[in-house]
């Protein structure tokens, strides 16, 4: 394996284009800490598992990614499409240039570029779990991998109106709150049927959350008891809620009381599955999928990152 240059995978398109408007300073930092590497910049969706899973296999085992949550999550499921080496042997780093960076969060990756690349010159290193999703779409069945949380319901409604305004060129740190009111306004919560590691019970659920790492929607702390590499998944789940009920709760959400509401349950698993008595959506890692039913299983110890200083 090659242990001398990175691999700097680039999503132009990251923060609204940020990417590609920043790289020129992002790289004067690379060179500045001495780092040796080799860009390569996406240009479609997906782009980016393509280019991770070839790179792999031609020997590197060094990848900085550089753009949002959905970069690195496209850069996940490059490192598990390929069969050359276990996936927790190549080292991942990243440069937060997206607009949630919700799992840069959870490992303390600084925000500057100096101290973004800085951190991956220190190369303070991290195992943790990754989860595979089954799910639908178009009559298909299909597999994704994840490092951060899976969301179904409400939540894979806002990432879906967010998503599509990305599409469109905008792009704000704003962006997950606003699509949030607008959701409100026409979502039902419905009834679902749920499994976790051979254990059923029946919900009327208005969101559920599937986490590893504890941050999605740009800063939301919905699955606070997650921890990234214990083998299991936390779940979050919100009964159904009334509108008023879930704004004046709003708060909550940032700081993590909101699995102490009345009409939250939490709960730790290997496996789980979940089905909707209509299609329930479903995101991970921000990016929208597809719908229920969904079966998720854990990978543990399967991904090998480069974290910030984490707080003891």
């Amino acid at each position: 394996m090659s242990k001398t240059k990175w691999i700097a995978i680039v999503n132009k398109a990251a923060g609204g284009g940020k990417a590609e408007r920043d790289w020129p300073e992002i790289e004067q930092y690379l060179h500045k800490y001495e780092i040796k590497f080799e860009p390569y910049f996406t240009s479609r969706r997906l782009h980016a598992a393509i280019i991770a899973r070839n790179v792999i296999k031609e020997g590197y085992s060094r990848i900085i990614v550089v753009g949002g949550d959905g970069t690195m999550n496209e850069v996940i499921n490059g490192l598990f499409s390929q069969g050359h080496i276990q996936t927790a042997e190549v080292m991942l780093g990243m440069i937060s240039v997206g607009t949630g960076n919700d799992w840069a969060r959870m490992f303390n990756i600084p925000r500057g570029y100096d101290e973004a690349v800085r951190t991956i010159k220190e190369q303070r290193t991290f195992i943790q779990d990754a989860g595979l999703v089954q799910y639908h779409k178009n009559g298909k069945v299909w597999n994704r991998y994840f490092i951060n949380i899976a969301g179904m319901g409400f939540g894979a409604r806002v990432v879906e109106r967010s998503n599509r305004m990305k599409d469109k060129g905008k792009s704000s740190s704003l962006l997950y709150f606003y699509n949030m009111f607008a959701s409100l306004l026409g979502y039902k919560a419905q009834e679902a049927d749920i499994e976790i590691d051979g254990k059923s019970f029946n919900r009327n659920i208005f969101a559920v959350n599937v986490g590893i790492c504890k941050y999605n929607g740009g800063g939301m702390i919905q699955v606070p008891h997650a921890v990234a590499d214990d083998g299991l998944y936390s779940i979050t789940l919100i009964k159904k809620i009334g509108k008023l009920n879930l704004l004046a709760n709003m708060k909550r959400l940032y700081n993590g009381k909101i699995v102490n509401h009345s009409r939250v349950e939490t709960y730790m698993g290997q496996s789980i599955q979940i089905a909707g008595s209509r299609k329930l959506e479903i995101e991970t890692d921000g990016e929208t999928l597809g719908q229920g039913p969904a079966s998720f299983k854990i990978i543990p110890k399967s991904v090998q990152v480069i974290s910030g200083e984490m707080s003891a």
